[in-house]
């Protein structure tokens, strides 16, 4: 199993606006802290504010901040809000053509283990994960994010 570039990008922002504290942030910031596109981030940003973890603040010094209190968010909720699906397997997505379908005995296994994954990281709120400023590398240079951004 393999989160997805997206949920990992949320993952990662709800953690640096939560390192902020009240201060808030923006797209562009986050973009540079971690090398990825400003575009990218920007439906991140949108999916997170979109189910109430991050909240949106407009205007000339708007930016980002999160939505609820750390421990109100739980992990669990953030990866099956980025997620698009949990079809480990054919016979999981719509469309499931596989010929073992009605015989299979893998599928239940599988299922279980899912629902193992989920209920681990339901566990498990952003305060447990929060990190320091400090811990953030340094933003990385506009030159690079203008090239990939």
């Amino acid at each position: 199993m393999r989160l997805t570039n997206f949920s990992d990008y949320a993952l990662r922002m709800l953690m640096f606006a939560a390192s902020a504290g009240d201060r808030l942030i923006t797209i562009e910031e986050a973009a540079r802290t971690f090398g990825v596109s400003k575009t990218h981030l920007n439906k991140v940003a949108n999916t997170l504010t979109r189910g109430g973890f991050l909240r949106a603040v407009r205007g000339r010094s708007g930016g980002l901040m999160l939505g609820r209190p750390p421990e109100a968010i739980r992990i669990g909720d953030v990866v099956r809000l980025t997620e698009p699906d949990f079809a480990l397997v054919e016979c999981f997505a719509t469309g499931n053509r596989c010929v073992l379908t009605r015989c299979c005995k893998l599928a239940g296994m599988l299922d279980e283990a899912m629902a193992s994954f989920q209920t681990t990281l339901d566990r498990y709120t952003l305060a447990d994960i929060v990190l320091t400023p400090r811990d953030f590398p340094a933003p990385v240079q506009d030159s690079f994010m203008s090239a990939n951004g």
